[in-house]
C-alpha cells in the first residue's frame, strides 16, 4: 500500500505542477493585456481517511487590489471629464478668438473705433465711411459666428450625451450577462477568471462615463454605484434614457423644456440639472458644457451685443432716430427689445440704412440714420458722437465694472482664456493622479521576472515527481520479477 500511496502522491504532484505551468503561461501571455488579473493556483494538502494523499488543487485565484482598482476608476472618471471639458473649451476659444490675436471680438471693436476716428478726420470721404461700414459688419459677423459656434458646441454636447447613454446602457447589460455567467461558473466550481477580466474591462468603460464604485455580491457577482449614492446596477440592468434635440438655440434650457436630462426607468433623474447623482466623468462634463459653461458664454456674448446696440440706439447719440428706432446695429433688422436679449448675438446685424448693397447710404454714418437728405460733407459731429458712445464707460445689463465696448468684449475674451487655462491645469493634475494610480495598479499585476522564477520551481517540482514515479516503477518491476 505504501508504494501505491507514493505513486498516487507523485501523480497529484505532477498534476499540480502541470496546472501551475498552465497558470504561469497564461500570466506571461497576458502581461500586456489591459484588465487582466494575475492568477495563482491555490493548493492544499489532500487528506484521505486521515492519511496524506498528495496535493489538492483548490482552484485558480485572480489577484486584484480592490482599493487601488476603485481609486483608479474614480481617477479615470475625473480624467475623462477634464479632458472633454478642456478640449471643448479650446475649440470655443478658437471660435471667439484670443486676446491680441487681431481677430477676437475685442480686436474687431477696437478696429471699428479706429475706423470711426479716421472717418472723423475726413467725414466727406466715402472710402473712410465705407471702412466704418466694413468694420461694423466685421463686429456683427464676429458676434454671429461666435453665437453660432456656441450653439453648435451645445448641439455637439447634446449628441455626446445621447451616445454616452447608449454606451452606458449597453455596458450595464453586459455586466448583467457577465454577472450571470460568473455566478454559474462559481456554483459549478469552474474557473471564472477570464469572465471577470472581461467584466472588469466593461466596468472600466462605464467608470469613464460615470464615477463608479464596485460592491461584491454572492457567487462572484457585483453591483455598481456612484460615490454619491446613485445605483447603476444591482441585479437586473436598469435602462437610462435621454432625448436628444435636432437643433439647439440660445433660449433652450432645462428650465424652458428645450433640452432634456437623463431618465431612469422612464423617470427624470434630476429635473434641475438633468444628471443628479450620476454627475462626473465624461457624461457630467457634457452636461456641464451644454447647460452651464456654454450657456454662460452665450449670455456674455448677448450682453456685449446688447451693449453695442444700446450705445448706438440712443437718441442722444443720433438725434435723427425716431423713438424706438434701430441704431447702427439692429436686432435682425428691427429695433432692440430689452425683453428679448437671449440670442441677440446671433441676430445682431448692421442697419440696412447705411448699406449701399441694400439701398442705404454711407453718408448716414456722418449725417444720422434718420437724415432725409445728405448733410454737410465736412461735418464730423455725428461721427464724434458715435466715437464717444463706443468708448463711454458704462456697465452691461448684467452689471460689473463700467467699461467701453471694446473693454467689455476684452473682458469676455480674457475670461474665457482664464477658464481654458484653469481647465488645462485641472486636466494636468487629473492626468498625473491617474497615471500614478495606474502605475500602482500595474505594480500589482503580472511580473514576468517573478513568473519565470515560478516556472523554474515548477520545473523542479515536475522533475522530482517524475523521478519519484520512475523509482516506484523500478520497485514494482523488482517485485514482479520475484
Amino acid at each position: 500500500m505504501s508504494i501505491s500511496h507514493a505513486l498516487s502522491n507523485a501523480l497529484t504532484g505532477l498534476t499540480a505542477a502541470s496546472r501551475r505551468a498552465e497558470v504561469v503561461s497564461s500570466n506571461l501571455a497576458n502581461v500586456m493585456t489591459e484588465g487582466y488579473g494575475r492568477r495563482t493556483l491555490e493548493l492544499s494538502a489532500h487528506q484521505l481517511g486521515g492519511t496524506g494523499a498528495g496535493v489538492r488543487i483548490d482552484g485558480v485565484q485572480r489577484i486584484v487590489d480592490r482599493g487601488i482598482l476603485a481609486d483608479r476608476r474614480l481617477a479615470d472618471a475625473g480624467l475623462a471629464g477634464h479632458r472633454d471639458m478642456t478640449r471643448m473649451l479650446g475649440r470655443l476659444e478658437a471660435i471667439i478668438g484670443t486676446s491680441g490675436s487681431g481677430t477676437s471680438l475685442a480686436d474687431r471693436i477696437a478696429g471699428l473705433e479706429q475706423a470711426l476716428v479716421s472717418a472723423s478726420s475726413d467725414p466727406a470721404s466715402d472710402i473712410r465711411l465705407g471702412e466704418v461700414h466694413r468694420r461694423l459688419t466685421d463686429v456683427a459677423s464676429a458676434l454671429n459666428d461666435s453665437a453660432d459656434g456656441v450653439q453648435a458646441l451645445r448641439q455637439e454636447a447634446d449628441a455626446s450625451i445621447a451616445a454616452q447613454v447608449e454606451t452606458l446602457n449597453t455596458s450595464l447589460a453586459q455586466v448583467q450577462q457577465l454577472n450571470a455567467d460568473i455566478s454559474r461558473a462559481v456554483i459549478a466550481g469552474d474557473d471564472s477568471s477570464a469572465l471577470m477580466d472581461q467584466r472588469q474591462r466593461v466596468v472600466d468603460r462605464i467608470a469613464e462615463i460615470v464615477p463608479t464604485r464596485e460592491m461584491a455580491r454572492p457567487n462572484g457577482q457585483i453591483a455598481l454605484f456612484t460615490p454619491t449614492g446613485g445605483t447603476l446596477i444591482d441585479g437586473p440592468a436598469p435602462e437610462f434614457g435621454f432625448q436628444p434635440v435636432n437643433t439647439i438655440t440660445a433660449d433652450m434650457s432645462m428650465a424652458s423644456g428645450g433640452v432634456f436630462g437623463l431618465t431612469l426607468r422612464g423617470d427624470p433623474v434630476d429635473p434641475v440639472n438633468g444628471i443628479g447623482k450620476f454627475d462626473g466623468g465624461s457624461l457630467g462634463a457634457a452636461f456641464a458644457m451644454r447647460d452651464r459653461t456654454l450657456v454662460e458664454v452665450q449670455t456674455n456674448l448677448d450682453a456685449v451685443a446688447r451693449d453695442l446696440v444700446e450705445r448706438f440706439q440712443d437718441s442722444g447719440v443720433d438725434p435723427t432716430l425716431a423713438p424706438g428706432g434701430a441704431g447702427l446695429f439692429t436686432d435682425a433688422g428691427a429695433g432692440f427689445d430689452p425683453l428679448d436679449t437671449p440670442g441677440l448675438a446671433g441676430r445682431i446685424a448692421v442697419n440696412a440704412a447705411i448699406d449701399p448693397a441694400s439701398g442705404g447710404e454711407l453718408s448716414r454714418i456722418r449725417d444720422g440714420l434718420g437724415a432725409a437728405t445728405p448733410g454737410l460733407a465736412g461735418d464730423s459731429a455725428q461721427i464724434n458722437r458715435l466715437i464717444d458712445a463706443l468708448s463711454d464707460m458704462r456697465p452691461t445689463h448684467l452689471g460689473g465694472s463700467p467699461d467701453g465696448a471694446a473693454g467689455h468684449a476684452g473682458r469676455l475674451v480674457a475670461g474665457l482664456g482664464i477658464t481654458r487655462v484653469t481647465a488645462e491645469d485641472q486636466l494636468a493634475f487629473a492626468q498625473a493622479r491617474q497615471e500614478t494610480i495606474k502605475q500602482a495598479e500595474l505594480a500589482g499585476g503580472v511580473d514576468s521576472d517573478t513568473e519565470l522564477q515560478n516556472l523554474l520551481l515548477i520545473e523542479q517540482a515536475f522533475a522530482a515527481n517524475a523521478r519519484l514515479i520512475q523509482t516506484v516503477d523500478t520497485l514494482m518491476q523488482q517485485l514482479l520479477e520475484i
